[in-house]
């Protein structure tokens, strides 16, 4: 048996990680690829059979899974965050969260003859999208910069608000029917074990009495011993100790969570993983089809509360009526819905509670039904109401060394958006104060991954002085952007390697301003004095006159057609410039004083009769 149940986590780990891969590849929602590799693997061919296989270990498995991934939740839910972009998504992902629950609560009762604590249950669970399917669908749907960014941040704050919600209800029918004051003290039990263990691990972190190594692996057994403590001083608590811990801890001032968060995100994909396909394969297809015109009602209720809710919470906003009903229709359920919504199935079911199994059906039917169509609609409905960005015109940057902030500026100057991101707070900083718009992180982490805004955007100038990191973005950023819109600008390291470390051609994108131009190079002439010209060519003074005037004193870096297009220099491609073209060059030091010298005698000059 232990050995069969060892077989048994081992391929839903590698079916896991295989289903995100997937889900990657075809820029999909992963929850869509889990599900059905879990219903496969268990109600269609009864390979997996959780109940069975798992036994009693199975509730405390899923029951410590969503603790870790409503904590990891919480550590996203910053209070800044809700005042820092704007009253729409502050109204959404507050008021317009609770006028949304009360809304399908309301319609769940009426319409399907659900039982009050059912309906409210069901609609906490199910006012929540999520970045996991969120951003998938903003790559493809590819809408104007003002939608996607409203959606992209309701679905990163709502996830632990909804949760938050969906815990207290549960706490509420578990407890508050047997007795208000249980459900008052597990409540209490909750937010004062979710308060202590968040203060005494920022002690911990603040003194520095954890080493760096250790930092990941204390952390989450500090997250184990909150969730075990909180239930064994108040039954079915844990859930919302965790939850209070990890916004806490998001907003204590002087402690970086941000290590901890890339961690548990990377540890969420995996439990993410495993519980859905153990999840998907306890649900039968046939259960989701039998809710029938039940299910039909409820889907009705939520498609049109979304409208309301998004209508009202924009109200006074510069929000028009072809953007508000882009956002009214695109609004996926996602992992915390299905996650916690089985976990509280489970608990009900132990509990005697009546028609606890429709819960998972329910909610299951929504989050499918809203993942697939949206998906496959959102596109066609985003060019239908002329919000889809045809050309992003945006440039992100990897790198905020003095080059990439001296090229940024520039561009930015010529009107577009222009993005930088670096894992250097000084340069990071020096950016910021140069007006540019930035990301402190890696770009190619699971966490810029939903955080990291590229409404806008459409090509990559990979800058920074590791020559690795600047592979990896291209080789990432190629299937966002495309093949000819991803560029790299060659290190000093680089040029001078032995051809085994240099990389091979297969990965390698284009080179910025050709092969002799390497990113130190650059350095040490702007350190020196040299500044980027833009330069207006005309019939009178064309490329060959511009060549001629400034020789081998300038380095062409980019060029602006008739249309404003942006072509770059590389190693294998020179745009052919002609009049009514911009060219932007890096301009010696040396012609500078050349020209400016220039200037001032043609200003002594007496003009001739």
């Amino acid at each position: 048996m232990h050995d069969t149940l060892l077989y048994v986590i081992s391929a839903v780990i590698v079916l896991g990680a295989l289903a995100q891969w997937l889900s990657w590849r075809l820029r999909l929602p992963a929850i869509l690829a889990l599900l059905v590799i879990g219903v496969v693997a268990g109600p269609v061919t009864g390979l997996l059979r959780p109940d069975e296989m798992f036994g009693d270990t199975l509730f405390p498995m899923v029951s410590l899974g969503v603790a870790l991934v409503l904590f990891e939740g919480g550590l996203t839910l910053r209070f800044s965050d809700l005042r820092g972009h704007g009253a729409a998504v502050s109204n959404l992902v507050s008021w317009g969260a609770l006028l949304n629950w009360v809304l399908i609560a309301g319609g769940c009762w009426l319409l399907v003859d659900f039982s009050v604590e059912l309906a409210l249950l069901f609609a906490a669970l199910v006012i929540v999208t999520g970045p996991t399917v969120i951003n998938p669908l903003l790559r493809t749907m590819r809408a104007t910069p003002e939608v996607s960014q409203l959606l992209r941040w309701e679905g990163i704050l709502i996830d632990p608000v909804g949760a938050l919600l969906a815990v207290l209800v549960f706490q509420f029918i578990v407890a508050g029917n047997e007795s208000y004051m249980l459900f008052l003290q597990s409540i209490a039990v909750g937010t004062v074990a979710g308060a202590v263990a968040a203060l005494t691990l920022a002690f911990l972190i603040r003194r520095h009495w954890i080493p760096e190594y250790l930092l990941n692996v204390v952390a989450l057994a500090w997250v184990v011993l909150a969730f075990a403590t909180s239930n064994f001083l108040a039954h079915e608590s844990g859930l919302l100790a965790v939850t209070i811990m990890g916004v806490w801890l998001a907003n204590t001032r002087g402690v970086d969570m941000a290590e901890v968060l890339s961690f548990k995100e990377s540890l969420s994909i995996l439990i993410i993983s495993m519980l859905f396909i153990v999840l998907g394969a306890r649900t039968n297809p046939a259960d989701i089809i039998a809710t029938g015109w039940g299910g039909v009602a409820v889907l009705v209720v939520v498609l049109l509360a979304r409208p309301i809710v998004v209508w009202v919470s924009t109200l006074g906003g510069s929000y028009n009526w072809r953007e508000r009903a882009l956002v009214a229709w695109v609004a996926p359920r996602g992992i915390v819905a299905a996650a916690v919504s089985s976990l509280f199935a489970l608990r009900l079911q132990d509990a005697g509670y009546p028609d606890a199994d429709l819960l998972v059906s329910y909610t299951f039917l929504v989050i499918i039904f809203t993942v697939v169509l949206q998906s496959l609609t959102a596109r066609f409905v985003a060019r239908a109401l002329g919000l889809v960005e045809e050309d992003p015109r945006g440039i992100l940057i990897v790198g905020a060394n003095l080059v990439a902030r001296t090229i940024g500026k520039a561009l930015l100057d010529q009107g577009f958006r222009v993005k930088l991101t670096d894992t250097t707070w000084s340069e990071i900083q020096a950016a910021r104060m140069d007006g540019l718009d930035t990301y402190y992180g890696e770009p190619v982490s699971a966490h810029a991954d939903r955080q990291l805004e590229l409404e806008g955007i459409g090509r990559l100038f990979a800058m920074s002085r590791r020559p690795a990191l600047n592979t990896l973005s291209a080789l990432k950023f190629k299937r966002e952007f495309g093949r000819n819109r991803v560029f790299t600008l060659r290190t000093s390291k680089e040029k001078d390697a032995s051809e085994k470390h240099r990389v091979a051609e297969t990965y390698r994108a284009p080179r910025l301003f050709g092969e002799d131009v390497t990113q130190q190079k650059l350095a040490s002439l702007i350190a020196q004095g040299a500044e980027i010209k833009a330069t207006l060519l005309t019939e009178n003074f064309n490329l060959a006159d511009y060549q001629a005037a400034r020789g081998k004193s300038h380095i062409p870096l980019f060029a602006l057609d008739k249309n404003d297009h942006l072509r770059a220099f590389t190693d294998d491609y020179q745009p052919e410039v002609t009049p009514g073209w911009t060219l932007l060059s890096l301009v010696l030091p040396q012609q500078l004083e050349s020209e400016k010298a220039e200037s001032v005698q043609s200003a002594k000059t007496p003009a001739q009769d």
